[in-house]
């Protein structure tokens, strides 16, 4: 007797299906990849690499013709001057040769010994250039009539230069000294420190002020959608208007936070809220939760009006009070969406740049490893350790990932 059963594995036409359906989304795949990998893979490529800002160009000859004596008739005497000098000031040049044309009516009267002469044509060899080289090259000349009416600019005739540099980019030096000067500032662990106090304590209180405006609004009332539009006036305002408003506020010798201060006796001197530790850390951090609560406060609203109202029917039917309605009811149906917006408002808060900088530059314990990289790369000119702190920056984030998937996340499919 012949036992019948399923059949097992993928059939031809089931092969047949996965292989177009990978063509059709290997497109989309290796788009995505370039974009997101490609960024990756330089920043960890240059934080090996000992690049300075200067280095990003990589040294070439510059080169300038130009006609001296300023020949008024055939008899003056003139000379044809090449001047020619290494962009670099550290690095050679190798096997440097110009090719150019002379304009009508030019006559070199003397070659310098490293140039040749084909009619119009001249080629020149200056072979090795050293660091910081610079030279200039006269030759005897003679102008015609013709080439004195028509008065022409030399560097109208682009010459042709042919050379060989070494690019710091591509070659095969490499080093750690960049994580070396990152870790052994001694400033790593304040800025470490600093960068998780302004994350962690910006996105819970964005979250719990997001909830409360939820639970504010959650109710129907007069009034209540302009009250709603009201509460997105910090996220959708531009950073750089709101930033230069705290800034106002918050000046110590014309703000109006001070002045009233001090008129209620609460303080007997200015104070500088963005000038001084460890009140401009804190300055900072209440600014990013006044920024940023708007997004908390519009994903838990709208995930709110979601749950079923039979619940709090049942729970005002067994006498629960409005705590044990918000704890038992509304916070496990909430927490899914909390988690999510937990690790967006983290990941986002670590890599903030833009606020920081503009209230306080960095400056009085707000240096976070963001701005740390912008110092580095830009204000120190050293590239290489600012990617040597951006990849600090991208190891602490995915640590943080891993450890949210595998612990915190509460979203189902996350």
């Amino acid at each position: 007797m012949t036992s019948l059963s399923p059949p097992k594995g993928t059939g031809p036409l089931g092969r047949r299906e996965a292989r177009l359906a990978w063509g059709l989304l290997m497109p989309t795949i290796i788009s995505v990849a370039l974009v997101v990998i490609l960024p990756l893979l330089s920043i960890f490529w240059i934080s090996v690499k000992p690049v300075q800002l200067a280095d990003l160009r990589a040294p070439a000859p510059i080169v300038r013709e130009s006609l001296r004596g300023n020949p008024k008739s055939p008899a003056d005497e003139a000379e044809y001057e090449i001047r020619i000098r290494n962009s670099s000031q550290d690095k050679p040049i190798l096997g440097v040769t110009l090719a150019d044309v002379l304009p009508e009516g030019l006559t070199l009267l003397e070659l310098d010994p490293r140039c040749t002469l084909d009619g119009a044509a001249i080629f020149c060899d200056f072979g090795d250039l050293e660091a910081g080289y610079r030279e200039r090259m006269r030759m005897p000349a003679q102008v015609s009539q013709g080439f004195i009416d028509a008065d022409p600019d030399l560097d109208d005739s682009e010459p042709r230069l042919t050379y060989s540099s070494e690019n710091i980019l591509t070659n095969s030096e490499f080093t750690l000294d960049n994580f070396r000067r990152v870790f052994d500032g001694g400033e790593f662990w304040t800025v470490l420190w600093t960068t998780m106090f302004y994350t962690v304590f910006g996105t819970i209180g964005a979250l719990v002020f997001g909830l409360f405006a939820a639970m504010l609004l959650n109710k129907s009332f007069k009034g209540q959608g302009v009250l709603r539009g009201l509460y997105l006036f910090p996220y959708v305002a531009p950073v750089i208007a709101v930033a230069f408003t705290w800034v106002t506020l918050f000046d110590p010798f014309s703000g109006s936070a001070n002045a009233l201060l001090l008129q209620m006796g609460v303080a007997s001197e200015p104070i500088n809220f963005f000038g001084e530790r460890p009140l401009a850390l804190i300055m900072v951090t209440v600014f990013e939760i006044w920024r940023y609560f708007p997004l908390s406060f519009l994903f838990i609203l709208a995930r709110m009006q979601s749950i079923d109202t039979d619940m709090y029917e049942a729970a005002d039917m067994d006498g629960a009070s409005p705590f044990q309605k918000f704890w038992f009811l509304s916070l496990p149906q909430l927490l899914g969406i909390l988690s999510v917006l937990f690790l967006l408002r983290f990941i986002w808060t670590f890599n903030k740049f833009d606020d920081i900088f503009l209230l306080t530059g960095g400056n009085a314990g707000t240096r976070t490893l963001t701005v740390n990289v912008y110092e580095q790369a830009f204000a120190l000119s050293n590239i290489g350790a600012g990617a040597a702190v951006a990849v600090v920056v991208f190891l602490c984030l995915l640590l943080f990932s891993v450890f949210f998937f595998k612990f915190i996340s509460r979203e189902e499919g996350l």
